[in-house]
């Protein structure tokens, strides 16, 4: 055996015994980052990013990037400044014990208070965070528990699924989410997207096409798609992808009513049509998904990813178990008891 070969078989055993057996590469990557933000990829491909800086009046994702790279969502309105709170996917609500979370002219903040739980693998990489909604004093009125799992679907698509838990603050009995068409759960898709702005098109899951037809319906999911620029230079070219926002079948008020707009936004309108109080005893916790997909609306592949995201498990947050190490909590799936599938 020569001395190089030698060389390289004595690296290749220290480099194996320092990664040791058990190492190997997982699909789905969560990665924190400076600046307040967290990346979060699938196969080394930045699909999206939460960012929680206190810069902003509350906590969102961007970019929420298509199969093609490019990003679905946009941070503000096209054509009007006083819409700057529309954040890519953001949360927020209008009002919350009389207090507007909603628009940046309001003094009320929501902000990330820690992250519980980073997860890698290979079927999805969970994010667990919480999140304190402060009102126009700085008192903490209402604490959110939000879990994003990013999952890989084929064909290059991917879905987040997103998982919020609302209690009282601590010190508080009750809280009411008035009634609004504002909350809890925002898109603002890129204006190539927009069915004004651009050439995009709003389709539901009951058959409605246009803000006309779909605003203020109830919908077991909404779909807003339409033409996206990608590539540079010679090489830039427009393909056609779009958002399916979903949805669970668990969530009160299911199928949930929607706030749509054909300048480019779309919104499971929780309090559409009655208040809600949330009381320690009885939390309210939602479950939606985001599905990034390819071309246009189909309600054929939109009705096999609701079937999916209905018959997967929510997520809790606890304590680590003994022999889990390194951590101070832990986020898991729990089994459904029984499967959940669409009527139609």
């Amino acid at each position: 055996m020569s001395k190089t070969t030698l060389y390289a078989f004595s690296l290749l055993v220290i480099t194996s015994q320092a990664l040791g057996d058990e190492f190997r590469i997982q699909r789905c990557e969560i990665l924190p980052l400076p600046n307040q933000q967290v990346a979060m990829s699938i196969d080394g491909v930045e699909k999206l990013r939460w960012n929680f800086s206190n810069n902003h009046p509350r906590p969102f994702f961007f970019p929420f990037n298509g199969p093609s790279g490019t990003s679905l969502t946009r941070m503000g309105h096209p054509g009007a400044q006083n819409h700057d709170h529309h954040l890519s996917v953001w949360f927020a609500h209008h009002k919350v014990n009389g207090v507007s979370y909603w628009a940046d002219s309001s003094k009320a903040r929501i902000r990330q208070k820690h992250w519980y739980r980073y997860k890698d693998g290979d079927e999805e990489a969970v994010m667990a965070s919480v999140l304190g909604w402060y009102d126009e004093n700085g008192v903490e009125t209402l604490e959110q528990d939000v879990v994003a799992a990013l999952r890989p679907l084929p064909d290059g698509e991917h879905a987040l699924e997103i998982q919020i838990t609302f209690r009282p603050a601590k010190g508080q009995d009750s809280v009411t989410l008035e009634q609004t068409n504002f909350g809890l759960l925002a898109v603002r898709v890129s204006k190539t997207i927009s069915a004004y702005f651009g050439g995009g098109r709003i389709s539901s899951s009951e058959g409605g096409v246009g803000e006309s037809e779909i605003f203020g319906s109830a919908a077991r999911w909404m779909d807003y798609s339409g033409p996206v620029v990608t590539g540079q230079g010679e090489t830039r070219h427009v393909v056609e992808e779009g958002i399916t926002y979903f949805d669970h079948p668990d969530n009160p008020h299911y199928p949930t009513h929607w706030h749509v707009r054909k300048d480019g936004w779309m919104g499971a309108s929780f309090g559409m049509n009655e208040e809600w109080s949330i009381t320690q005893a009885e939390p309210l916790q939602l479950r939606y998904l985001l599905h990034s997909h390819h071309s246009g609306y189909s309600a054929d592949k939109a009705k096999v990813v609701h079937d999916g995201f209905a018959s997967r498990g929510k997520f809790v947050v606890r304590p680590p178990l003994k022999g889990e190490s390194h951590r101070q909590f832990e986020v898991e799936r729990v089994k459904r008891r029984r499967a959940t599938v669409s009527s139609k």
